[in-house]
């Protein structure tokens, strides 16, 4: 016969049965972040198993950008305005969307924490936009179509390295910490200027081979470098000051 328990013992301390359990959110990724990476997605399943091939030829020539669309040659439509902003929605092949998507939760959620979401949802379209002015610059009469965030996540790159790359994890979310630091700090942290040029060393090697492993297409490095100057000399346009102390 077992002996009985006194309320003290049967019965958890009051704060600990008072207080709920906290769980870990399976993704831990700020929702505009998860929004971008929905979209990018969802128009990457549309083009693979939903549109048929007119459909998806349909889909690339009004979605994607097209540099030679922009020398007048061809008249005039509203998706002009458009492809410089969709384009970055678009992707070639599984292994392009899954590398994107992977640098995008990894360099975007920080930015996001950081940024607020409508600040960094105008950070990823004015990169994006700064990527192809500059792809367009270089190559005026290209009519090969560049898809793809990269030159957006190239941007977000740039804004990590005004930021250090310090993160902060005090609040339970990663966030960018500190003010952004002035180009000749950032010029004189080994750390930093390492990581940019092992980066800048990757582009102009995809870029001189033409391709990437398991990567359909060429690697539009241009675009990159354009994302990457509009992420690291305009983001105190976008920066959300620090509360004072």
């Amino acid at each position: 016969m077992s002996e009985p328990v006194s309320p003290t013992e049967a019965e958890p301390p009051p704060d600990e049965a008072s207080e709920p359990r906290r769980r870990e959110p399976v993704f831990n990724l700020p929702p505009v972040v998860l929004a971008v990476i929905a979209i990018c997605a969802i128009v990457y399943l549309l083009q693979q198993y939903v549109l048929n091939e007119t459909q998806q030829m349909t889909l690339l020539y009004d979605g994607a950008f097209i540099p030679v669309l922009y020398t007048g040659q061809y008249g005039f439509d509203w998706f002009l305005f458009t492809r410089p902003f969709t384009y970055a929605f678009m992707h070639g092949g599984v292994a392009h969307i899954a590398i994107n998507m992977i640098w995008l939760a990894a360099f975007g959620s920080p930015l996001a924490n950081r940024l607020g979401a409508l600040r960094f949802a105008m950070f990823y379209a004015v990169t994006g936009l700064a990527s192809v002015v500059l792809f367009w610059a270089l190559h005026p009469y290209g009519e090969v179509p560049l898809v793809g965030a990269s030159g957006a996540i190239s941007g977000m790159m740039g804004a990590a390295a005004r930021y250090g790359f310090h993160v902060d994890r005090s609040s339970g979310t990663a966030a960018f910490a500190g003010e952004p630091l002035p180009i000749a700090a950032v010029l004189r942290s080994r750390g930093v200027m390492t990581f940019l040029g092992v980066w800048m060393l990757i582009n102009l090697a995809t870029g001189l081979l033409g391709f990437a492993p398991g990567i359909d297409g060429q690697i539009a490095w241009e675009a990159h470098i354009g994302g990457f100057v509009a992420g690291f000399f305009g983001l105190r346009f976008f920066d959300r000051p620090l509360p004072a102390v």
